[in-house]
C-alpha cells in the first residue's frame, strides 16, 4: 500500500490537489464588483488613439467664438491682427500670439459669412446672412452699415486701391456697390438669372467679375454698371459657378463649377482660352500663383496644379476628403484646408505634401496668410481658428 501510495504521488508530479474537506470558509462575492480583465493590446492601441488625437501643431488657438467659423481675413499691413466671423452672428478682431487681446463685433442679427480687410488695413467690413455689411475701424468701432437686397451676404470684395466695395446675395441675381467713406449706394450691376455665387475687382481695379448659378460669367465696367462680356454655353459651364479667381496682369479670369469643369476666360475678348479636365465633382477653390503662370485647382476629388504656358497638368494630387479652401504662401508652396480638419502644405513643383498641419476636429472654411507671410490662419467649423508658423515657405 505504500509503495503504491509513493507511485501514485510520483504521477501527480509533486501537485497539490484540494477537495471538499479542505474548504475552511465559503465567502460569495458580487460579479459587478470584479474589475474586468484588460487586454494590454487594445489599452495600447487607446492610448495610442488618444495621443493622435490630441497632436495640435498651432501656435496659437482663438477661441471667442460659440458656434461654427465661416471666414478668416489677416490684415494686410499689421502683422498681427485677424479678423473672423461666423454661426454665432459675431466677428471679432484678435491678434496672433495675443491672447490677452480681442475686440467682439456685436450688431449682426444672422451668421457672419464673408469679411475682409480694406486695401490700406483701416477699416474691415463685415457681411452677414442678415443681409447687411458693416463697415468697422480697426478696434472694433462700427462706423456704419450697408443694406443690400433681400437674401443674405455670399461674399464681398473691396476695391484694391479705394473704400469701395462690392458684395452679392444668395436670393438675388445682382451686385452692389457702395462707397464706404459716406456709406452711399452707388448702383446695382443687374444681368445675372439666379444668384450671383462669386465675384471681384480685377487687380488694376478697372473691371469687375462674377459668376453665378446661372453658368455664366459676366465681366462689367464698375464706372457704368456696363455688362461688357457674357460668358456662356459650349464649351463653358453647364452648372452653378462656385469660384473665381483674376490673374495679377487683369488679363485673365479662372472659374469653376458645380459641374466639375474649369475654364480660363480672356478678359478683355470674353473668350474661353483654355480648359482643364473635368473634375469628378465641384470644384471649390481655384487661385493663380504669383507668378501668374501657374493655378491651383481645387475639388471635392483631388487637386491640380496646372501649368497654363503648356496647358498641362502639372501634377495631380488626391485629396481623400477634399479642398475645401487654397491660398498660395510663396512663389513654390500652396496651402489647403480640407473636410478632415487637416492644413497641408504642397510643393507646386514637384505636387508632394510637404508638411501637415493638425489640431482642428472638423473641417476647414478657410485660410489667410498674415502681412508678414510668416502666419496662416485657418477657421473651422469646430469653432476655432489657429494659427500655424509657415515662414519656412514662403
Amino acid at each position: 500500500m505504500s509503495d503504491s501510495h509513493t507511485h501514485d504521488d510520483e504521477e501527480d508530479n509533486n501537485h497539490v490537489f484540494l477537495d471538499d474537506s479542505d474548504i475552511i470558509h465559503e465567502v460569495a462575492l458580487d460579479d459587478e464588483v470584479l474589475p474586468e480583465a484588460s487586454d494590454p493590446i487594445r489599452d495600447s492601441n487607446s492610448d495610442s488613439d488618444s495621443e493622435i488625437e490630441e497632436v495640435d501643431d498651432s501656435d496659437h488657438i482663438f477661441t471667442g467664438h460659440t458656434g461654427e467659423l465661416y471666414a478668416a481675413a489677416c490684415s494686410p499691413t499689421d502683422i498681427a491682427l485677424v479678423a473672423t466671423g461666423g454661426g454665432d452672428d459675431k466677428g471679432f478682431l484678435w491678434q496672433i500670439n495675443n491672447g490677452d487681446w480681442a475686440s467682439e463685433l456685436n450688431g449682426h442679427t444672422d451668421s457672419v459669412s464673408s469679411l475682409g480687410f480694406s486695401h490700406d488695413g483701416k477699416f474691415l467690413a463685415t457681411g452677414s446672412f442678415d443681409g447687411t455689411v458693416k463697415i468697422w475701424d480697426v478696434a472694433g468701432n462700427l462706423k456704419g452699415t450697408l443694406d443690400g437686397p433681400e437674401g443674405g451676404v455670399q461674399w464681398l470684395r473691396w476695391h484694391p486701391r479705394g473704400n469701395i466695395l462690392i458684395a452679392g446675395f444668395d436670393d438675388s441675381s445682382t451686385v452692389w456697390m457702395w462707397n464706404t467713406d459716406n456709406f452711399a449706394f452707388l448702383m446695382s450691376f443687374n444681368g445675372h438669372a439666379s444668384s450671383v455665387t462669386c465675384g471681384d475687382f480685377t487687380p488694376d481695379g478697372r473691371i469687375i467679375c462674377t459668376g453665378s448659378d446661372d453658368a455664366t460669367l459676366r465681366i462689367w465696367n464698375p464706372k457704368t454698371g456696363e455688362s461688357i462680356h457674357v460668358v456662356r454655353g459650349h464649351p463653358y459651364h453647364t452648372e452653378g459657378i462656385t469660384c473665381l479667381a483674376i490673374n495679377s496682369a487683369s488679363t485673365i479670369a479662372l472659374t469653376g463649377s458645380q459641374d466639375g469643369s474649369v475654364h480660363f476666360v480672356n478678359i478683355t475678348t470674353g473668350r474661353v482660352v483654355s480648359s482643364v479636365p473635368s473634375h469628378s465633382s465641384s470644384i471649390e477653390c481655384v487661385g493663380f500663383a504669383p507668378s501668374g503662370t501657374w493655378a491651383i485647382i481645387g475639388g471635392m476629388d483631388k487637386m491640380t496644379i496646372w501649368d497654363m504656358e503648356c496647358s498641362s497638368a502639372r501634377s495631380t494630387c488626391e485629396h481623400e476628403y477634399g479642398v475645401t479652401c487654397m491660398t498660395w504662401l510663396g512663389a513654390s508652396y500652396v496651402a489647403t484646408g480640407s473636410m478632415d480638419g487637416a492644413v497641408r502644405l504642397w510643393d507646386s513643383r514637384s505636387g508632394e505634401c510637404v508638411k501637415m498641419f493638425r489640431g482642428h476636429s472638423e473641417g476647414i472654411q478657410t485660410l489667410s496668410l498674415s502681412a508678414n507671410r510668416e502666419y496662416l490662419v485657418s477657421a473651422s467649423l469646430d469653432h476655432t481658428a489657429r494659427v500655424f508658423e509657415v515662414k519656412d515657405f514662403c
